[in-house]
């Protein structure tokens, strides 16, 4: 794998690569098509990546990071239609949710199919729901917290199988810098009643400098649980959990870390010659590895 090249909406004379890799003005992109095996598409849910994904979907292999849960269905067909009037590969929601948690949704749903489903993100920084909040008119910048409500973990991992609401097991909490002058309690109100982000939860905001936000939530930790349970034999007297953890310092390194693993299954898939839009539900694990599939059986399997 090899970053070929960079593409930005700022000036490419302020933008360092740690690779080196050239840094183009995102107006040029189709110049570069033949240069690039796999597009990866770094913008945001909220705005970005609904405009951008199927637009480019038609000229090149790409995968995004779309996490608007509500959305992904109408977001796959606009990308399946663009990639395959393409001829091109395009693979939408990786990384760990939606991704490698979607997986394990599956793969528990399937396994104990007398059962609950839970999923559980946090304490740490919601990329996507950070970006939603700078993207709101006077903030400067924003980190948000997505916090699991510790007893309904534990509700869940007795095996009890409780009802929860979305409001039930989580909280956010918003750190927000603000603009001089700016209207704090039109923001406040624009966050709290932001479809698809925070109209469900209870969410707390506060206001806070520039200094505070640098030195206090500088990094973005983030992980979180898949639980599954459920109940095996004659009676269904065997209870069973299987739980799926991630603990991440850094949540755009390992979400990075799942886009790339993905976009080697991209461009095998295309050189296969398939097309159309892909989600994590369809491509082989195998495609992932760097490692033929005679690596993988004797080491792996």
């Amino acid at each position: 794998m090899k970053v070929t090249c960079v593409f930005s909406r700022r000036d490419p004379s302020t933008v360092k690569t740690i690779s080196g890799a050239t840094v183009y003005k995102t107006d040029d992109i189709l110049n570069h098509k033949d240069e690039i095996d796999v597009l990866i598409m770094c913008g945001g849910s909220a705005t970005d990546l609904p405009e951008q994904t199927p637009a480019m979907a038609k000229y090149f292999n790409v995968v995004d990071s779309f996490d608007t849960h509500k959305n992904i269905p109408v977001h796959f067909e606009n990308v399946d239609k663009a990639s395959k009037e393409g001829g091109k590969i395009g693979i939408i929601s990786v990384g760990w949710d939606p991704g490698m948690f979607s997986l394990n949704r599956l793969f528990g749903s399937c396994i104990l199919k007398d059962g609950a489903d839970y999923t559980f993100w946090g304490k740490g920084v919601s990329q996507g729901h950070s970006d939603a909040i700078r993207r709101i008119d006077g903030v400067v910048d924003a980190r948000q917290y997505t916090i699991p409500v510790e007893e309904a973990l534990d509700a869940v991992r007795s095996g009890s199988q409780p009802q929860l609401t979305t409001r039930q097991k989580h909280t956010r909490e918003c750190f927000v810098v603000a603009e001089d002058g700016a209207d704090l309690k039109r923001i406040e109100n624009e966050i709290v009643i932001m479809k698809n982000y925070f109209d469900e939860y209870d969410t707390t905001v506060h206001f806070i400098s520039k200094e505070e936000l640098d030195r206090d939530h500088k990094g973005i930790p983030h992980g979180g649980f898949v639980i599954r349970t459920g109940k095996t034999g004659v009676n269904l007297e065997n209870n069973h959990v299987i739980e799926y953890r991630l603990k991440l310092d850094s949540n755009p390194e390992f979400t990075s870390s799942v886009i790339v693993a993905y976009a080697r299954a991209a461009y095998r898939l295309n050189k296969e010659g398939a097309s159309g839009c892909k989600t994590v539900f369809d491509i082989p694990p195998a495609y992932l590895s760097d490692k033929s599939g005679e690596e993988l059986r004797k080491m792996m399997l």
